[in-house]
């Protein structure tokens, strides 16, 4: 059977590498039939031979530990949490050096076996050389992120592995080691590895700027961004320099800022870029590097600065350090315990310039969300614009998005427009509905998040100052493999997903109702009697939050006296009511509606509820309650599969 699949393997690499292109499969992608082409024609290695992987001797593997060491002390902690993150179960975190040896391992005690029988040893030789084309070695030759999913592996005995894997470049610019995860699961789907890429790239980048810290910890190190916010961030630019100004070294990040090129910095003073003398520079460093100050560029960018070092005796400089703001409470009806966790996160990894990504069935109320977490970070006193993706024709999103200059084509305003981005400069930019912008526009998109800088149409570049979140009902990841969504775009957009509950979902949906007919109220006092309060809180609503808040601006603005009874509500919600039961006709007013109120019992659950309820528990029962599973089996997000479990009230010990 072995023999068999490694055959069958074999002349799938010699088809693709014949020059035979398929239309889909792994040969499909032209960078996995470089890799096999390589592997053939410069290796001479055969695809169908199971041969053991090649392993250092001990002292050498010690001695590459040891040349690595500050490397695997910054990466130990980040190896953990990524680790973690990942929920651990099936998952092995490696790093090896720039040949590809691996030097490090992370994972459960349990399945260290496992690993080790895909050949994932310490000091083992991953190197595309030696084990064809994988994720390690690939991303070594390619310089790049990638993940090597199963059968696009050379080796067939390889197959049942996938390995996403970044490389981390030392402070000069040279790959110094690859981190990677590794999965010897055999249902691991290629799109779930995109959110695994996000993560191991973000944690090499992390593993990068610390490195360039501690490296340079003797020589005086500028630290620079768009946004004051972001330093100390992955993100920041980092500059080394010597007692005589000289620049020692830079980091990507750096030199996008810069807008120049690794050999156009080093040796150069570094008062050739920024518009301050080496003296005044000198004057401002601190041992912490806390203070945060305004540092432009010699083309008269705008960036934020501090500089960790020992300041030199001169006259005083004054430093304006950027006041950090307090938060503002955010107007958003946040009862539901999940839901006040996903926000509680989404503000924290919004103030670290981590790009949130909000999903959920349409209406479910991602602007609102969006809008609180603006108001809730030290931006709320900042725009908050929002740009509907879907709802702009496409030949008119461009402008929209990027501006315009004024005569820079037929119709346009002589003065021009600013766009979106620019609106939202110092603020927040929605990006609603994201899936359904053109793919043309996904580049321009990308450029703009990467380099800071948005080209207004017939213009010039301008520097923005802008934090973006994105919503979207589709799933995105499905958009990527059918190619209507750009894979980098998604990676820069989802630093955090959070999945929006629709309001069937909520277990708040009581909190919600009186918090909406509140605010439709205005001055108005407005009661709801039992009957018709809880008719909407059974309907289904379909439309979601925006459903709501449309039914209840039309019964506060048609109320009268200052009560809504049942016959008010739209007839499909009566009819609804009518069915599950019989409900007495000279109902009791409630107490006035506010902010807050608990819902009323329910005595019985409808026969969905029911059902619903069934096939929770069947489902737990055949998985053992893994809720990853679970949740799989279901269709539905971990977070979703929570709340119903919450809904029903089913606990483990149930």
């Amino acid at each position: 059977m072995q023999n068999n699949h490694l055959s069958r393997h074999a002349r799938q690499v010699l088809t693709v590498t014949q020059g035979q292109a398929q239309m889909q499969g792994p040969g499909s992608d032209p960078s996995i039939a470089r890799s096999w082409l390589r592997c053939l024609e410069d290796y001479h290695l055969d695809p169908a031979l199971s041969v053991a992987p090649t392993v250092l001797e001990h002292g050498r593997v010690l001695e590459s530990r040891e040349r690595l060491q500050q490397v695997l002390q910054i990466a130990g902690n980040e190896m953990n949490s990524l680790h973690q993150q990942l929920s651990g179960a099936g998952h092995a975190v490696l790093l090896t050096d720039a040949r590809g040896v691996i030097l490090n391992c992370v994972t459960a005690p349990t399945e260290r076996r496992i690993f080790e029988r895909a050949g994932l040893w310490l000091g083992a030789d991953w190197s595309e050389a030696r084990e064809g084309t994988n994720g390690i070695g690939t991303c070594l030759v390619e310089r790049q992120a990638l993940t090597i999913h199963q059968d696009e592996h050379f080796r067939g005995r390889h197959t049942g592995l996938t390995c996403s894997a970044s490389p981390v470049f030392d402070p000069h610019g040279e790959l110094l080691a690859v981190l990677d995860v590794s999965s010897a699961r055999p249902d691991v789907s290629r799109q779930s590895q995109f959110h695994t890429m996000a993560l191991v790239n973000l944690s090499a980048k992390m593993i990068e700027s610390s490195y360039f810290l501690r490296y340079f910890e003797n020589q005086w190190l500028l630290r620079f961004h768009l946004q004051a916010e972001s330093l100390g961030l992955f993100s920041e630019g980092l500059l080394a320099f010597d007692g005589d100004g000289r620049i020692s070294a830079v980091n990507q990040s750096a030199l996008n800022l810069l807008g120049t090129i690794r050999g156009g910095v080093l040796g150069k003073p570094v008062d050739m870029f920024f518009d301050c003398s080496q003296d005044e520079l000198f004057s401002r460093a601190m041992p912490e590097s806390s203070a945060r100050w305004p540092l432009r560029t010699r083309d008269g960018r705008q960036l934020f600065a501090s500089l960790r070092g020992q300041a030199r005796s001169l006259p005083a400089v004054a430093v304006p350090v950027i006041p950090v703001q307090a938060r503002s409470p955010a107007s958003i009806c946040l009862v539901d315990p999940a839901l006040q966790n996903d926000f509680r996160r989404a503000v924290r990894v919004f103030e670290r310039d981590v790009p949130l990504l909000l999903n959920g069935e349409t209406g479910c109320g991602k602007e609102a969300f969006a809008k609180a977490v603006h108001q809730a970070s030290q931006r709320n006193g900042k725009a908050f614009v929002a740009l509907n993706c879907a709802s702009i024709p496409e030949s008119l999103i461009e402008s929209e998005l990027f501006g315009y200059r004024g005569g820079s084509f037929t119709g346009a305003r002589k003065e021009g427009m600013r766009g979106k981005l620019q609106q939202a400069d110092g603020g927040t930019l929605l990006l609603d509905e994201i899936g359904d912008m053109p793919l043309a526009l996904q580049t321009r998109l990308l450029r703009v998040l990467e380099e800071r800088m948005v080209v207004p149409i017939g213009g010039e570049p301008q520097a923005v100052n802008v934090r973006i979140i994105s919503a979207t009902h589709r799933n995105l990841l499905e958009r990527v493999a059918d190619g209507s969504f750009r894979e980098d775009l998604y990676y820069r957009l989802n630093g955090l997903e959070i999945q929006l509950p629709a309001l069937r979902e909520r277990s708040d949906k009581s909190q919600l109702l009186d918090f909406i007919l509140a605010e439709e109220a205005g001055e108005q006092t407005v009661v709801l009697e039992p009957a018709a309060r809880q008719a909407l809180l059974d309907f289904a609503w379909p439309g979601n939050v925006r459903q709501m808040r449309n039914v209840l601006r039309t019964l506060a603005a048609l109320c009268d006296d200052g009560c809504i009874r049942l016959p008010d509500l739209p007839s499909i919600m009566v009819g609804a009511a009518v069915r599950r039961s019989d409900l007495p006709r000279d109902c009791n007013l409630s107490e006035p509606v506010h902010r807050g109120a608990s819902p009323l019992p329910q005595e019985v659950l409808p026969p969905l509820e029911d059902a619903e309820r069934s096939v929770l528990l069947n489902a737990l029962e055949q998985q053992r309650w893994h809720m990853t599973h679970v949740a799989a089996q279901l269709g539905v997000s971990r977070n979703t599969l929570y709340r119903k479990l919450r809904k029903h009230g089913i606990a483990r010990d149930a």
